[in-house]
């Protein structure tokens, strides 16, 4: 969570896109790159990513802990998952891999806190009481930081990272859908890797 300010939320439909992609992220300056497993092509990506020089590849939208281990087994060096559950908790906290549940309320804080976790998603961001939550939410909970995830973008990002308890920031805005576009992924990552808010 502390690499860069942005942690790039990937959809990834073709697997032969995962290693230019992650070549102009990490070029851009974000090395932290989260696939989302949303697509048949996100394991094979993810294994494909973990080539590139640079990058530190984890799995995102994982429910379960079917979902985990096979993201472990594709290679993910850490997890992201939008909610929190007892058995994906349990499972993640087992495998010792680094593990981001969403939270959205303090009791999914309060959850995740008696697993042991102190390093969590605030999901979904804008639609969840956007700035003004977070800081509600963060007031009971000192040790805790977030990486606020679901409809942020460059506008909105330096106010969210602003925030003490944010470390950082999900955003899908960094890889657009459509065709492959190394050269504006590059462009999109060197912004969004020059964004800060302390």
């Amino acid at each position: 969570m502390r690499l860069a300010p942005v942690i790039p939320v990937i959809v990834i439909d073709r697997v032969e896109d995962a290693v230019p992609m992650a070549e102009a992220l990490v070029a851009g300056g974000l090395s932290v790159l989260e696939v989302t497993l949303r697509t048949p092509a996100a394991l094979d990506a993810i294994a494909a990513m973990k080539t590139v020089r640079g990058a530190v590849v984890g799995a995102g939208t994982v429910l379960n802990a079917q979902m985990l281990k096979a993201a472990i087994d594709a290679g993910s060096e850490f997890i992201v998952s939008p909610g929190l559950t007892a058995s994906l908790g349990e499972a993640a906290v087992a495998s010792g891999i680094p593990f981001l549940p969403g939270v959205a309320n303090a009791s999914d804080i309060m959850a995740g806190l008696d697993l042991g976790l102190s390093r969590f998603k605030f999901f979904p961001a804008a639609t969840s009481g956007g700035i003004p939550a977070l800081k509600a939410l963060a007031g009971p909970f000192g040790g805790i930081r977030f990486c606020p995830t679901g409809g942020i973008t460059p506008a909105t990002a330096p106010e969210w990272l602003a925030l003490d308890p944010v470390l950082c920031v999900g955003g899908s805005w960094v890889v657009p859908p459509g065709p492959l576009d190394p050269v504006r992924i590059e462009a999109l990552a060197r912004e969004a890797s020059a964004l800060s808010g302390h």
